[in-house]
């Protein structure tokens, strides 16, 4: 196992997941698979990708060839997403085992529905499709994206199945209290997407430059560290090995209570990056 060891956390169905991420998005290609090795090289083992990032075999290369190299296949959590231009059942059951072919490997560990697209209205035929495949043996485990908690309880309702993961957009700026409470009364384990803002104006909030100052950490470390410490798990997207290890040094801070409270109320009602509500936003 490379080193550093991530600590877990554990969903309801067992579903076990390092802390903190490795996310992939715009990293394709050459370079993109050489950016994805370093992360493995470095520690990270979840590795986030989707269907339309369109890097699934970058992916599937930098995963291959890191198992003759750094970490064993079965040390890996290979994540992939279905968009939502494919929520139609049998559309969906299509796009699984493409998304399978284009990585290259026997499974995917995490398969995930990218956004509810609740206007459409078929993502519980999606979710049909995710179990099924789960069942044929495609896919490991699975989970949504962007869901609130209706879209959730309707899926529980409609299929009897909740989802072990729910990956959201979850920042300072949008810390998502109510969603992050229902998820984990649900032993639904809350990833974030765009962890640090995508490197906005929270890294420079006076509080988080404050909190970085105490702790002799880079604001990058203390935003992760307290999605962390709330329970959430990140995936920050890191191209260079340098940022992939300064994101890592995020498991060694341990924020006061009052300091994670600070950083929480940092939140603001039009705290997302862009018009993506999950109540009306459509992905295709």
């Amino acid at each position: 196992m490379t080193e550093p060891t991530i600590p877990t956390t554990t969903a309801h169905g067992g579903l076990t997941l390092p802390v903190l991420g490795f996310g992939t998005y715009k990293l394709k290609g050459q370079a993109g698979t050489a950016a994805i090795e370093g992360a493995i090289r470095n520690g990270y083992t979840l590795l986030d990708s989707a269907f339309n990032y369109e890097n699934e075999g970058t992916v599937g290369a930098a995963v291959r060839a890191s198992a003759r190299h750094h970490a064993a296949r079965d040390e890996l959590i290979v994540t992939s997403k279905l968009p939502g231009r494919h929520h139609q059942h049998d559309a969906a059951s299509a796009t699984i085992e493409e998304s399978v072919a284009r990585t290259g490997l026997e499974c995917i560990d995490l398969y995930l529905i990218h956004w509810p697209n609740p206007n459409v209205g078929k993502y519980v035929e999606a979710w049909r499709a995710l179990i099924e495949a789960k069942e044929r043996g495609l896919v490991s485990a699975i989970g949504v994206c962007n869901f609130l908690p209706e879209h959730l309880d309707r899926l529980q309702t409609e299929t009897g199945v909740l989802p072990e993961v729910n990956q959201i957009e979850l920042h300072p700026h949008f810390p998502q209290e109510e969603q992050l409470a229902y998820d984990r009364e649900h032993g639904i384990i809350t990833q974030a997407w765009s962890p640090l803002g995508r490197g906005g104006d929270v890294l420079a909030e006076p509080e988080v430059l404050k909190v970085a100052a105490t702790h002799g950490a880079t604001p990058g470390q203390v935003i992760l560290a307290w999605g962390i410490a709330r329970g959430v798990v990140p995936v920050p997207k890191a191209s260079s090995e340098a940022r992939q290890r300064e994101n890592l040094g995020a498991l060694d801070l341990r924020l006061r209570d009052d300091e994670v409270a600070a950083i929480t109320a940092l939140g603001r009602p039009d705290g997302r990056l862009s018009d993506q509500d999950p109540a009306i936003y459509e992905e295709f």
